[in-house]
């Protein structure tokens, strides 16, 4: 090795301050973090006690009902009637089915387009 990779090499005094002063930003940061996290807990409204949790109703839990549901029919338009814009149309509600039969996919189908399935063959 000649002289100046030696010297290259040598450890240098100001190389060390400057990791010193990183690291001393690094830890600054993490204590402002720290700080200002526990201001922003203070401020923050108090934890429920147990009496203001939630209750089960009188009745005990409420259980899942399952029904077939029908979505009304979209209004027709009369002849030589001008097409109803989205504005003009409700919320388009459902009603309980008078079927009990639950509707299912056909036989080899996902029931979505593009579901990855191998599809109807």
């Amino acid at each position: 090795m000649n002289i100046a990779a030696m010297q290259l090499a040598a450890p240098s005094g100001l190389l060390v301050l400057g990791l010193f002063a990183v690291a001393i930003a690094v830890f600054a940061i993490l204590a402002g973090s720290f700080w200002l996290g526990s201001r922003i807990k203070v401020r923050e409204s108090p934890r429920p006690r147990p009496e203001e949790q939630p209750h089960l109703p009188p009745d005990g839990a409420v259980h899942e009902i399952r029904q077939n549901r029908e979505p009304d029919e979209v209004p027709r338009i009369p002849k030589g009637g001008r097409p109803l814009t989205p504005y003009e149309l409700t919320n388009m509600q459902t009603r309980p089915s008078t079927s009990k039969d639950r509707p299912r996919w056909g036989k080899g189908t996902t029931g979505s387009f593009g579901g990855g399935g191998l599809g109807a063959h």
